[in-house]
């Protein structure tokens, strides 16, 4: 990958240059002290990847990410003292397109590999975000009639906190759904963010535990780099398979796994982000009766999973950002179990 690095502290631009230049696949293409170059070193010179600081003079992190991402869009990692201790920045980052966030790597380590380790990592991980979807493999599940509790189950990415707590902060606090949704974020970050939508939801929001069983009015947050799943009795658990799946947590697996187990009825949205995640499990969805939304791609952040949705058919509605929280709630108040082919099939 061709990386740029964005930092005002030139010890730790000189630390992220020597760890990129421990893997041979990759190469720094330029560095910038403060937000304002980095949006002019994008426009001259668009990287595969952005590593980001956030606290720097002139322009900091987020308002970068978010010029970077409105005029010249490339993959972007929050690199950061403390994202533990930046969170709101960190999200508001990733509201703007920021694809995931980590500590920079300790410069006094006294092992400078091993500390090197979990950026190159997710270096490698987001190497992969950028494929494109592949075709719908014909699976057409036939549709049946549905029994359980409702659900609606959200997946999003680059961009998605900002979406999701524009959606949690829109919905009526007596919303008779339960709520569940896929971020893709590290693991590490998962409660901070279940905070941080809180503040902004009308519903209670937290990490989905092991076993968890989703309530309505409720929602509740992917919360490792497992995938996310449903289980048989109407229970969310997670599972490491499949293993080589690039997205953690995947939208697709959890997707899926809801077409396999979930008796009641789905609604399945997918919003902002980079890649195709979701897009198949989207269709999926579809193809078994359920109702599917797509952010559109005036209001994503990265019209990338959402268009990869609508290149499939996979979305019934695809809706600006402001008109989703509407629409569901207009599914569960005015549609809700009216008999009509949204819902009985």
């Amino acid at each position: 990958m061709r990386i740029g690095i964005v930092n005002d502290m030139v010890t730790a631009t000189e630390a992220l240059r020597r760890i990129v230049a421990t893997a041979p696949e990759h190469q720094v293409v330029w560095t910038a002290v403060n937000g304002a170059e980095a949006v002019r070193m994008c426009a001259a010179d668009l990287p595969d990847l952005v590593l980001m600081d956030l606290i720097m003079p002139e322009m900091d992190g987020v308002e970068a990410t978010r010029r970077i991402m409105a005029e010249t869009p490339c993959p972007i990692l929050i690199v950061t003292s403390s994202v533990e201790d930046q969170a709101a920045r960190v999200f508001a980052a990733m509201g703007h397109g920021a694809l995931d966030a980590i500590d920079t790597p300790a410069l006094g380590s006294a092992d400078p590999q091993w500390a090197a380790r979990p950026l190159l990592a997710k270096i490698r991980a987001l190497n992969g975000l950028t494929g494109g979807v592949r075709p719908a493999e014909g699976r057409q599940t036939a549709p049946r009639r549905r029994s359980g509790a409702p659900l609606i189950a959200i997946g999003a990415s680059a961009g998605g906190p900002a979406a999701l707590a524009m959606i949690l902060e829109t919905l009526p606090r007596d919303f008779p759904a339960a709520i569940a949704i896929v971020q893709h974020i590290d693991e590490r970050f998962a409660a901070g963010m279940a905070g941080w939508l809180a503040m902004h939801s009308a519903v209670p929001v937290r990490i989905a535990a092991e076993g968890a069983v989703p309530q309505a009015g409720t929602a509740l947050l992917a919360g490792t780099s497992d995938h996310m799943v449903a289980k048989a009795g109407g229970r969310l658990g997670y599972t490491q398979r499949p293993a080589e799946a690039i997205y953690r947590p995947s939208i697709d697996v959890f997707f899926d796994s809801l077409c396999a187990h979930w008796s009641g009825e789905i609604v399945g949205v997918l919003l902002t982000g980079m890649g195709s995640d979701g897009a198949r499990g989207l269709k999926a969805l579809r193809d078994a009766g359920h109702h599917t939304i797509a952010q559109d791609r005036a209001t994503s952040a990265v019209y990338g999973m959402p268009k990869a949705a609508a290149a499939l058919s996979a979305a019934v509605e695809i809706l600006p950002l402001d008109g989703i929280a509407p629409a569901l709630a207009g599914l569960f108040t005015q549609g809700h179990r009216k008999g009509g082919s949204r819902w009985t099939c």
